[in-house]
């Protein structure tokens, strides 16, 4: 995220800051930074919830917080050179972690667990049509209060009350003061980083972002002029490194009054025929610094999103709302806005077929209720041809590489095709109509479903789903590991907010405290299987879709709660591992009856 080298940069100087007491405020959170941020935190297991002790600080400092998260690509979609970088970047990544190599991976469903939590502890948040940055900015400059994020095109925005790294947001150390306590922080001084290099105009660090590089411009078209010209400090090209470019660059920069005289120096070191194309370039680009002037604060006060963007793309109005309120995921306006998604890979076997490819009739099914309403029109699709059904392209790996497929939207019931039930009637389709779509994509019926508990009848239907669907056949150890790890959840659940007038609540406190006891027991066999792996990561993919096509049914089925430990990969690889040498471990709840009985109830209805 960002300008490259410039997080590097400033922090490796240390001088470009000033301290700040944060308390008493409002705070604009970029959401993206953030749940990455809870993700690689070592204190966090991120898979089982994260850490959100930052919010009960923010409470104890009187310091409001709203997240803002990025939503889709955007109709233009400029980052797509970009997101296929970075796409790669996660591919090895992933590579290197199923051979046993460090690295960091984001969780597939992070993302949703993030959103789940902060609804439930009450955070207000928005997710923007597309990327998050300038409506930070804009949000951050209107009420005259820090932004707290860790990426580094906030170095550059002209922000009213300048750029909290999270890096440098000390939470966790709350210190008092004669005013009540406050989080100890430090504060991007544009003023510092300016005055040292020949005191630079802050209006050129825009053209300096652009020019450097960022997530939209690629620097090939300006390679020209870094070969050309001579940078102060001998800082040409590959001399120095990055440090040494960006140095050079701001130095050469501060000789100029303001960017349009800047870009004029530039453009000399051009042919002719290429300088109004490129002034065009370094000119729209510098846009992507100025603060959104989308009314953020009307979201936060009344509910209500509106950006040119999103009316452009004329989208039904339910939509637009349910995706400023987090309630469809940007895979969802991706599909339906570009036909294009990114499928994010997992640590699984890379010899096989993605782990994706097993919910694909899920997507399709989520492919067709977005795009019949278009079919007859012309849209960004690779099938012009009208009487085909809608075709969507996926970027998924391929092996261990990154490849894009075609897939056919499915071809829906007649009660979802007629033309009674666009996609922005969707709403008024009738519950038990929406519920038999998701239940027949999943392959289950609903009176299986009701002796399960409603928050959990999705996972279970998506279970069932992933037995008949994955490849290589899930072995029974492994079921019996997952729906383990599901009652361990919900023993989590109840024991933390345990209710006092309940039957057995002392049987499932001392149940739990015995899984605790287990848990902390050194693993005898530390092997990674790659395959059960693999068949874990498949799962995964089916309740992330399951998830969506739940969402854009409007939840015909209560949304699983991803913050209360549904899914732990490093647990349910112990289970399945343990269950292999000792069957026994399947008795582990057995101090609560009603833990068993779950349990038992659970594996005799995915059996059948």
């Amino acid at each position: 995220m960002g300008v490259p080298g410039l997080t590097g940069f400033v922090e490796e100087r240390g001088a470009f800051f000033t301290e700040l007491r944060v308390r008493d405020t409002k705070l604009v959170i970029d959401g993206s930074s953030l749940y990455h941020r809870l993700c690689f935190a070592s204190a966090a297991d991120f898979r089982r919830g994260g850490d959100y002790g930052l919010f009960a600080a923010l409470r104890a400092c009187r310091v409001a917080p709203f997240v803002v998260l990025d939503g889709g690509r955007g109709a233009d979609d400029r980052k797509l050179p970009t997101l296929r970088g970075r796409a790669a970047e996660r591919l090895r990544a992933a590579h290197g972690l199923s051979r046993g190599d460090g690295g960091c991976l984001v969780p597939l469903l992070s993302r949703e667990a993030f959103v789940q939590a902060l609804g439930r502890l009450g955070v207000p948040f928005v997710q923007c049509f597309a990327e998050a940055d300038r409506e930070i900015a804009g949000l951050a400059n209107r009420w005259g209060c820090p932004v707290l994020s860790l990426d580094s095109d906030f170095c550059v925005f002209d922000l009213a009350a300048g750029y909290c790294p999270l890096s440098h947001f000390q939470w966790q150390g709350l210190c008092a003061g004669p005013q009540g306590c406050y989080v100890p922080a430090r504060c991007f001084s544009v003023e510092k980083f300016c005055g040292h290099f020949r005191h630079l105009n802050r209006s050129l660090l825009p053209l300096f972002a652009v020019m450097h590089g960022n997530d939209y411009v690629d620097l090939a078209a300006l390679e020209v002029f870094f070969s050309k010209v001579r940078l102060p400090k001998g800082c040409a090209a590959g001399k120095r490194g990055k440090h040494g470019r960006l140095q050079g660059l701001l130095s050469w920069l501060s000789q100029f009054a303001e960017p349009a005289e800047a870009v004029d120096n530039v453009l000399k070191y051009l042919k002719k025929h290429q300088r109004e194309e490129i002034r065009e370039l370094l000119s729209s680009s510098m846009e992507d610094y100025t603060p959104s002037d989308v009314n953020l604060e009307d979201f936060f006060q009344n509910g209500k999103y509106e950006c040119a963007a999103a009316r452009k793309a004329d989208l039904p109005q339910w939509v637009l709302d349910a995706l400023a309120k987090g309630k469809l995921a940007p895979f969802i306006s991706d599909a339906l806005i570009l036909r294009s998604t990114f499928l994010h890979v997992q640590v699984e076997n890379m010899q096989r077929p993605s782990a994706h490819s097993a919910a694909l009739p899920i997507r399709q099914v989520i492919y067709g209720l977005l795009l019949k309403v278009s079919e007859n029109t012309e849209a960004a699709s690779p099938s012009k041809q009208t009487n085909e059904l809608p075709v969507v392209c996926e970027f998924d790996r391929l092996q261990k590489t990154l490849k894009k497929t075609f897939v056919q939207a499915a071809s829906l019931p007649t009660d979802f095709c007629d033309d009674h039930f666009p996609l922005d009637k969707l709403m008024e389709v009738p519950e038990s109509c929406r519920q038999m779509l998701l239940l027949e994509t999943l392959g289950v019926k609903m009176s299986f479903l009701e002796p399960v508990p409603s928050h959990l009848q999705l996972p279970v239907a998506v279970t069932c789903y992933w037995i008949r669907y994955s490849e290589p056949k899930i072995k029974l150890h492994q079921l019996k590991a997952l729906l383990l790890m599901m009652v361990s959840g919900e023993l989590h659940r109840k024991t933390s907010d345990p209710d006092p007038t309940a039957v057995h609540a002392e049987d499932d406190s001392i149940a739990y405290n015995e899984f605790l006891k287990w848990k902390e027991k050194k693993l005898q066999n530390k092997d990674f299987d790659l395959d059960a792996a693999h068949g874990f990561c498949q799962w995964q993919c089916c309740l992330q879709m399951g998830l969506y096509l739940n969402q854009l049914l409007c939840t015909p089925l209560s949304e699983p709660d991803l913050t209360s430990r549904l899914y732990s990969g490093t647990l349910v690889h112990r289970l399945y591992e343990e269950l292999k040498a000792t069957p026994s471990v399947e008795n582990l709840f057995s101090s609560s009856p009603k833990m068993t009985q779950l349990y038992q109830v659970l594996l005799n209805m995915v059996e059948s």
